[in-house]
């Protein structure tokens, strides 16, 4: 694995494309619309929404070159690739938190897709690096921001 390697699904890839092209397009359109109307409010050291612009602009310049390192850097997950016999990146995994008793499911994905309310986690974070290269039946205690809690290993499939 590269250093700099990110994980996604096809589906993720094109969802990173899109809106790269989009932030490329109409949005480097529309802050060049919002700059020359701030611009014709005159005096340009004294102008609030010229410089709010500006701003926009360079928060905007900045999430297109992290978007572009990380399609530079993106590895597309194949399913048939995925194992089941150990988790790693694309795995589906079934826990049981003996922490607060709950049964979860998630996905371990790349940094880029994560959204842990819809069940995608980075293989980055906590619970995603504490469980990869585990098998089903394995026992770890993960150290998440809430505290320690103890996972047991239920099932490992190949992600949705």
């Amino acid at each position: 694995m590269q250093p700099n390697q990110i994980f996604v699904t096809a589906e993720g890839y094109k969802a990173l494309v899109d809106e790269l092209e989009a932030l490329r397009t109409t949005g480097r359109e529309q802050i060049a619309e919002k700059i020359k109307e701030a611009r014709s409010f005159g005096d340009l050291s004294e102008n609030a929404e010229y410089d709010e612009a500006m701003n926009e602009q360079a928060i905007m310049e900045a999430k297109i070159a992290r978007l572009e390192e990380e399609l530079k850097n993106a590895q597309i997950l194949d399913e048939k690739d995925i194992r089941t016999d150990k988790i790693g990146v694309g795995s589906q995994v079934k826990v049981f938190d003996k922490t607060y008793n709950e049964e979860l499911e998630f996905q371990i994905i790349g940094k880029a897709q994560a959204d842990p309310e819809a069940g995608r986690v980075s293989d980055e974070s906590p619970v995603g690096r504490a469980l990869l290269n585990h098998k089903a039946g394995d026992v770890i205690d993960v150290d998440t921001p809430a505290g320690i809690v103890t996972l047991e290993i239920l099932e490992i499939s190949a992600g949705q």
